[in-house]
């Protein structure tokens, strides 16, 4: 299998080179990858035929994590701060 038809998972460490090489970093190339890591996420845990809950919650546990990582810097403020 050629470099640039493999997933990020099965390159390996040498030929990561080559591999990024292949990439499309334009805006439009961009735009597509996130479009299709959305299809893969919807088609996968979403638009399942007996669906749960695991997609929708591992997408809240995302945005808690993301939320935490942005407000660590005032949460770190806010934990040295006296109040009496």
């Amino acid at each position: 299998v050629p470099v640039a038809e493999k997933r990020l998972v099965d390159v390996k460490l040498g030929e990561l080179g080559s591999w990024l090489g292949t990439r499309d970093f334009t805006p439009n190339g961009i735009l597509a990858s996130i479009r299709k890591g959305h299809d893969r996420y919807y088609n996968k845990y979403i638009n399942v035929r007996k669906g749960g809950i695991g997609g929708v919650a591992m997408l809240l546990a995302g945005y808690v994590a993301l939320s935490y990582v942005w407000e660590f810097e005032h949460l770190k403020h806010d934990r040295w701060r006296k109040y009496h």
